[in-house]
């Protein structure tokens, strides 16, 4: 269990806290910060996902700094991404900030990426993340902390910010999908 690997599990481990002070009903009151009123369970959720979204960057960087990449870590680091990712999603439906049918399409990509992994997993191939897949999860974390920060920032001119930025992770998410199956598509119609 290497440092990159236990950054990994404390993402993971964030997840449910960020979760409690989301959805627990707490009334720890409202702030506002650069125009934007908010509940602070708001305000802490989303520093709770941003700092576990830097996680992702700072165990891979460490991973690949110091050669300390592992099978282990290659299947848990995705897995941590896209459970938090998911879970920051449906809590947004949940506060009528996202619009299920984005999060639905979101989520069903993940899956299917996910499963094609699998299969390429078997098959003795691993995949890794291409560019339009990090543009993708830029993208997804930048929306989804805007949306849980209600726009900071951006309120002030009217810009918002956090809508746009997940009809951008919108497209990129459907983008990377269709890149991803496509370059793999051969290793998926093979039969055996």
């Amino acid at each position: 269990m290497n440092i990159p690997n236990q950054i990994t599990i404390s993402r993971i481990l964030l997840i449910p806290v960020f979760m409690v002070v989301m959805l627990a009903g707490f009334d720890w009151g409202t702030m506002t910060l650069f125009g934007a009123d908010m509940p602070v369970t708001h305000f802490v959720g989303g520093l709770i996902f941003i700092f576990a979204s830097l996680t992702d960057w700072v165990d891979g960087y460490y991973a690949r700094k110091f050669n300390l990449v592992t099978t282990f870590g290659k299947f848990l680091d995705p897995l941590a991404d896209k459970l938090l990712v998911s879970a920051a999603l449906i809590i947004l439906v949940e506060l009528d900030f996202a619009a299920s049918w984005i999060v639905i399409i979101i989520i069903s990509r993940e899956f299917a990426v996910t499963g094609l992994r699998l299969v390429l997993a078997g098959e003795g191939e691993v995949v890794a993340a291409g560019g339009l897949g990090k543009i993708k999860t830029t993208a997804q974390i930048l929306a989804i902390a805007a949306l849980l920060l209600h726009d900071t920032i951006f309120v002030l001119v009217g810009l918002p910010f956090g809508q746009i930025m997940l009809y951008i992770a919108l497209i990129f998410t459907v983008w990377s999908g269709w890149d991803y199956f496509y370059a793999n598509r051969r290793a998926l119609m093979a039969s055996k």
